[in-house]
């Protein structure tokens, strides 16, 4: 079958930079091909030159007759001018493009809280961006090209863009540093840099298997030519050489890379460093509400009755619905946002350090190296002392990047910049609020590096699911009923328990004899701008027969947190027992101990389900 898209000895170049040099490749139809490489090493030209908005400066792109080619860029296309049902649904009503269940699904994921009646000129960057996503998405293309796709969509919403990808029959090319969603997604991973492309089938994780093989074989090639040297010298000098066998080389298979590889971090090792700088008392939420906005003007609780115990070395992850209150925890345990009732406890040795979303804390006029000396010159890891110039090179600062206006750097080193000057100050808590934002592959893969080696309580906030699971050891959710919850299983768990959310949320509507149905339902949806998403207020979650701010109420919800703790915990515990049970399989003593052990979880597990039944029959 002919290719779709065929590159034919493509260079391109910037200036005296080139960007893709002599490349040769092709896209069929079918393919799922995810781009990486490091920001500025030619991804989006690379996509530019493939549909035609750049003509290469030598070598030659052909494309079948007739290609339809859908691209998202970085930027957006959309009319200032036009209404957001202009813009993503071309001006139908209602009643026509809810009768399309992809078209009603596409709108309800990802203009989630927009209204279709809104003007364009009003919308925020993230929405923007979910509009042109959408729009895109709603079209018939042979080939779709996304530019950074996941960039303002959260955790949920990723998810279902990955589903929705597979399943389409077009073809794909994704530009993406979000590990995860190339996994999920991409039959074929291309790599750009230094001017060429290389090609690895699979997605994220056979990428890195198959780059590591390549990169061993490689070594093993120097080597033996290494080796070749010093026979040849070794000759030179001693005249006739004398018979040696040739060395042989076995080809290892991918997995055996990573057989003696040690985990990434010890925890017991951190948590023991932490506890030291830190001690027992760390951050404690004590029986919080915290409420966001204007009495009678779109007032939201966040939390109600919230408690919550971050201890020391605790490395934690936050998901939730975007408008579900994430950054307004964060402040809330930085202690720039006072809680509306409770309180927030720090310990007495905590040096916390809040990484935002915002860049502009930055002075533009200021130098990289100088500043970040200014801050500290050698800081201190578990790993040993780093120096601050050590510390840019690791993070990709080097030659005259290290001397460059903080003004004149990009976003991603913007961000990386910002990051830096945070760690050097050595805070033992640190909370990062998207910290992956304008950060390529190479740099989160540094980043991670180096938090493997922080001794101290890490709470991140995350879209990106593949770093959330690979810096931090637990997960908790903001689910809508004025609680932090524990996820023993994390993300997976969380994906599971929004879909109840929304089964239950759905047959209430139906149950209601004023609620719509069908294609109504949905379209009563749009207009109230929630299209099937938790807005982050606790009314939106409360069954009809709750009355908030009821004395009862508000103990039954106080009761599931205190026993939704508890099985968290017991889960734990569970675990950690179950492991024991391999590792003892032939001590019989052992066994038995241990089985009486996990019987009394069960019985209290039993018992504890019972009571979380009970509490909940008081909010039906």
């Amino acid at each position: 079958m002919a290719n779709l898209v065929n590159l034919e000895r493509v260079s391109k170049a910037y200036g005296v930079r080139p960007l893709l040099t002599d490349v040769s490749l092709g896209v069929a139809a079918g393919d799922r091909i995810g781009i990486v490489g490091r920001n500025g090493d030619g991804k989006t030209t690379l996509l530019e030159v493939m549909t035609g908005l750049e003509e290469p400066d030598t070598g030659r792109v052909s494309r079948s007759r007739g290609l339809l080619i859908g691209y998202l860029h970085q930027g957006d296309e959309l009319d200032d001018t036009h209404t957001v049902r202009e813009a993503v649904l071309a001006g139908r009503s209602d009643h026509e493009w809810a009768a399309d269940p992809r078209t009603r699904e596409v709108v309800e994921v990802l203009l989630a809280g927009v209204s279709l009646d809104r003007a364009v000129v009003g919308l925020s960057g993230g929405e923007r961006r979910r509009c042109s996503l959408a729009a895109l998405l709603l079209g018939e293309h042979d080939l779709v090209v996304l530019d950074e796709p996941t960039n303002h969509l959260d955790v949920e919403a990723v998810d279902w863009l990955a589903r929705h990808l597979v399943q389409r029959s077009s073809a794909l090319v994704v530009v993406t540093h979000d590990r995860w969603f190339l996994d999920a997604v991409c039959q074929w991973t291309w790599e750009v840099h230094d001017g060429v492309v290389d090609a690895y089938e699979g997605g994220y994780a056979a990428f890195v298997l198959a780059k590591a093989e390549r990169q061993r074989q490689a070594a093993a090639s120097e080597v033996r030519r290494q080796n070749l040297v010093r026979k040849e010298l070794a000759w030179l000098r001693r005249g006739a050489p004398a018979r040696t066998s040739k060395p042989k080389f076995r080809i290892d298979a991918a997995n055996q890379l990573i057989e003696d590889v040690p985990p990434p971090r010890d925890p017991m090792e951190l948590q023991r460093f932490a506890t030291q700088r830190l001690g027992k008392d760390v951050i404690d939420v004590e029986d919080v509400d915290l409420v966001r906005g204007t009495p009678g003007e779109g007032e939201r609780q966040l939390l109600s009755h919230a408690t919550w115990r971050i201890g020391p070395g605790d490395r934690i992850g936050i998901v939730g619905v975007n408008g579900a209150g994430k950054t307004s925890v964060l402040s809330l345990i930085a202690g720039t946002l006072p809680p509306s009732a409770g309180r927030v406890k720090q310990g007495r040795t905590v040096a916390l350090q809040h990484l935002t979303q915002q860049l502009d804390d930055l002075d533009p006029a200021g130098r990289v190296l100088p500043t970040v000396e200014s801050i500290r010159r050698v800081t201190r890891t578990a790993d040993g002392e780093v120096t601050a110039t050590a510390l840019l090179e690791r993070f990709g600062f080097t030659g005259d990047r290290l001397t460059a206006r903080i003004g004149d750097l990009s976003g991603g080193e913007r961000r990386r910049f910002q990051l830096l000057r945070l760690l050097l100050t050595e805070p033992n808590v640190l909370l990062l609020d998207e910290p992956t934002n304008d950060l390529d592959i190479e740099t989160l893969n540094v980043l991670e590096d180096f938090l493997d080696g922080w001794p101290g309580t890490l709470v991140v906030v995350s879209h990106d699911r593949y770093f959330l699971e690979r810096v931090t050891d637990s997960v908790w959710a903001l689910l809508g009923d004025g609680q932090i919850s524990m996820l023993p299983r994390g993300v997976d768990e969380y994906l599971e328990r929004r879909s109840v959310q929304e089964r239950e949320r759905e047959a209430a509507l139906a149950s209601t004899p004023s609620a719509p149905s069908g294609q109504s339902e949905a379209l009563s949806e749009v207009r109230a701008g929630t299209s099937g998403q938790y807005d982050g207020s606790p009314a939106a979650a409360t069954p009809p027969k709750a009355k908030a701010g009821s004395a009862e109420e508000r103990s039954a919800r106080k009761e599931i947190a205190r026993i939704d703790r508890q099985l968290a915990r017991i889960a734990e515990q569970e675990a950690a027992l179950n492991a024991q049970v391999l590792e003892h399989a032939q001590d019989y003593e052992k066994l038995a101990e241990l089985s009486t052990r996990l019987n009394a979880l069960a019985t209290e597990k039993d018992e504890l389900e019972m009571e979380w039944l009970e509490a909940a029959d008081l909010l039906e």
